[in-house]
């Protein structure tokens, strides 16, 4: 026998007999096994191909010479919030990563305008939605989450959602998809997203590349797809994120802590949280500024009557932001552009921040706050 011929032991060793090896394997899945995955995720391309982009609004503001000021509508959604395109990434995120199947029932902790997107989504899918929040949560975004088939689930503090969210889809036999978690991969922020839209549709403007965009923070991730967009373009563009009165998010980027907490919620629905959330990156802000609530209500309200319909309170506080962010380049002689988000219509809180009764019962006197934001539009004293 050669020696290419010999039959050598493996593993070699001496005065063994080689035995053939075992190889452990699942059992083979059926052919059809993906067919839902599929026919799922050609209803949401085939729902994003049929839903249009969101309007970008010049807002006049003549006194602001040399500065442009923009609003990108996020109100026109089908679902009426800028949580329509988040809730459609965090759907196709989970089931492209195999966690979602047919009738598998969907969870969220939510205040609001993401369990109404969500529901909506889910509907489409014929998956059964629930959604957890905060008692108190406007009577309006629980009738909309209601109408798309999703069930509301309610809890005494917004600190407990994450919790009962994650208990209830063990209950349940189902997925938590914890937006606070997921925001900010599920989204690609390198392309066909908010930010691409926004610097696509500013391209022709007089100051096409903005100085600022100004966008408020709930999960964190639609701020943190702008800047890394921002940053992925080589732009100047800078990133300020208002934050609101009961919330962590301005105190941790100051002191760089992430594990700061605060006992009360935030006020303004759908923005500041009680703890730093893992879709909040810090890194790619540029700026931050702490907005009391009273003068976020104040900002929707002077906006609200500027645009002639209503607006809701997060985007008080993105506007607050802009004019914060506009008074300091026309003190320096500074002529560009600046964009912010309506995040979300104002409709949906006809009985609380748009009703003047509820404003008394709450605490809130926005009148002085009102006439300050008024006056600087008009070119008085920045804020």
């Amino acid at each position: 026998m050669t020696a290419s011929a010999q039959t050598v032991p493996f593993p070699p060793s001496a005065g063994s007999i080689r035995q053939p090896f075992r190889l452990e394997h699942t059992p083979l899945p059926e052919a059809t096994g993906r067919d839902w995955t599929r026919r799922a995720i050609e209803l949401l391309e085939t729902e994003a191909a049929r839903s249009p982009d969101t309007p970008l609004l010049k807002l006049d503001v003549p006194e602001l010479s040399g500065i442009d000021v923009y609003l990108k509508d996020e109100s026109t959604h089908p679902t009426g919030s800028l949580k329509h395109r988040v809730a459609r990434s965090l759907l196709l995120f989970a089931i492209c990563n195999g966690r979602i199947g047919e009738g598998t029932p969907v969870i969220e902790a939510s205040s609001g305008s993401t369990a109404v997107s969500e529901a909506y989504f889910a509907r489409l899918l014929g998956l059964p939605f629930h959604a957890v929040m905060p008692r108190g949560t406007s009577d309006e975004k629980v009738a909309a989450i209601e109408l798309h088939g999703g069930r509301c689930h309610f809890v005494e503090s917004s600190k407990a959602i994450y919790a009962e969210a994650a208990a209830l889809a063990v209950r349940l036999g189902g997925v938590y998809l914890d937006q606070f978690t997921y925001a900010e991969r599920a989204t690609d922020w390198r392309t066909d997203n908010i930010a691409q839209s926004i610097f696509g549709q500013m391209r022709s403007e007089r100051h096409p590349v903005p100085d600022w965009i100004v966008m408020s923070a709930g999960t964190g991730g639609t701020a943190a797809t702008i800047g890394r967009h921002i940053r992925y373009r080589h732009l100047p563009t800078r990133l300020c994120v208002p934050d609101a009165e009961h919330s962590v998010f301005y105190e941790s980027f100051v002191n760089r802590d992430a594990a700061l907490t605060c006992e009360r919620g935030s006020r303004i629905e759908g923005i500041g949280r009680p703890r730093v959330e893992p879709s909040f990156i810090p890194e790619v802000v540029d700026q931050m500024i702490k907005v009391p609530d009273v003068a976020s209500l104040a900002a929707m309200r002077v906006l609200s009557r500027r645009l002639g319909r209503m607006v809701g309170g997060s985007t008080g506080t993105n506007f607050f932001g802009l004019c914060w962010i506009a008074g300091r380049m026309r003190d320096a002689g500074r002529a560009g552009s600046l964009v912010t988000l309506i995040c979300d219509s104002g409709e949906r809180y006809r009985n609380t921040y748009h009703d003047d009764a509820w404003m008394g019962r709450a605490g809130f006197d926005t009148a002085a706050d009102e006439a300050r934001i008024e006056a600087f539009l008009q070119g008085g004293p920045s804020l």
